[in-house]
């Protein structure tokens, strides 16, 4: 069997080509790998914050809560006392009482309304959104 130099010329394009191909899927795979672990810290980061800064806010609330508490709870014993001389002690609880309930329930409202516009991970999800369309599984056309 004889070989002529243009067999081992395209013998030698073809293992250029593959290493060529071996390398772009290496530098691919790499690349994918680097990404993904990147978006994992940025999550890590980002909840790290969130969670930091939710902890701190949510302790200074407690501590006003409750110095808050001890305000409204003398003030409303004043206002009892207060209606009281006109009412009676019992309609003047009473009308405390609702007056207390109507705070209750718009305070409630207003308060789902916040946990509703909660966002989460705002950069995480936007930077998962520019990771190309080519890793994602497509559908065959039959």
């Amino acid at each position: 069997m004889t070989h002529s130099s243009s067999d081992f010329e395209s013998d030698d394009s073809r293992n250029e080509e593959q290493h060529t191909l071996g390398a772009l899927f290496s530098d691919l795979t790499q690349n994918v790998s680097v990404l993904v672990r990147q978006e994992i810290e940025l999550a890590k980061t980002e909840l790290k914050e969130s969670a930091s800064k939710g902890g701190q806010g949510a302790g200074m609330l407690a501590g006003a809560g409750i110095a808050a508490h001890f305000v409204l709870l003398f003030l409303s014993l004043a206002a009892w006392v207060g209606v009281a001389q006109w009412l009676g002690y019992g309609w003047s609880a009473l009308i405390i009482a609702v007056i207390w309930a109507l705070i209750a329930g718009i305070l409630s409202v207003l308060g789902r309304k916040k946990i509703k516009e909660i966002k989460g991970l705002p950069e995480t999800a936007g930077t998962v959104k520019k990771i190309p369309s080519a890793f994602t599984p497509k559908e065959e056309n039959s």
